[in-house]
């Protein structure tokens, strides 16, 4: 089960790849309009990385972004049309790699300040990535997440670890596929983080400036002394 869904989720980013970069381009998604996408570029700059590997990176917004403040960049993506597009618009280098080919792309890649997973940490086996971007990070190079707050989705199942389904509601038109993803609690991350050698800095939980309500969660990690 956990390999269909893998999979599942490997097309899922692969069909609406054209549906996802309009969807950012456009603004769509009302979260990251008023919260998210300002809330990781605001702890990017915080830390003043000279050089960031944005993990997951997507059609490369946030690498464009970077680049804007004088950041050099390199995306990631598994998904061979997301690069394609996110090359088209330039600012960064990018590259087609999945989580599993981190290790062996490591040379290629080099060292890096800081390391990103902007709501990119979807799969259900994340321990054998998390152990390997250690090595992928500078002397006291930094790893930042942003991930769905545990809170904003209680009403998507039970609060409890397992795989939940998004659609792609309000996006706008042009999603072909929905996407599985994996839930985790806000207990299970830090358990998970802890076991893979990350030492948390410091959690911020950015706030829905109508609802007030969390709408993610934002952790910033080093590697813990072994």
């Amino acid at each position: 089960m956990q390999h269909d869904h893998r999979e599942q989720l490997k097309h899922s980013w692969q069909a609406n790849a054209d549906a996802w970069t309009a969807a950012v381009r456009e603004q769509r998604i009302e979260s990251r309009r008023l919260v998210t996408d300002a809330a990781i570029l605001r702890a990017v700059l915080a830390c003043a990385p000279k050089r960031v590997l944005d993990i997951g990176c997507g059609e490369g917004w946030l690498c464009r972004g970077l680049a804007a403040h004088g950041i050099q960049s390199v995306g990631v993506d598994a998904s061979a049309p997301l690069i394609e597009v996110a090359r088209a618009a330039g600012s960064a280098q990018y590259r087609v790699c999945g989580y599993a080919e981190l290790d062996n792309q490591a040379d290629l890649l080099g060292q890096f300040d800081m390391l990103v997973c902007n709501f990119a940490l979807l799969e259900e086996p994340l321990a054998p990535m998390l152990e390997t971007l250690h090595g992928l990070l500078a002397p006291h190079g930094s790893l930042l997440i942003q991930t769905l707050h545990p809170w904003s989705a209680r009403g998507t199942g039970p609060y409890q670890d397992g795989w939940r389904v998004e659609t792609f509601a309000g996006f706008g038109e042009g999603f072909q596929e929905p996407m599985p993803w994996f839930f985790r609690t806000l207990e299970s991350w830090l358990a998970l983080l802890h076991e893979t050698g990350w030492r948390l800095e410091w959690m911020q939980e950015p706030l829905h400036p109508e609802s007030e309500q969390p709408v993610s969660l934002l952790l910033l990690l080093h590697s813990a002394p072994r």
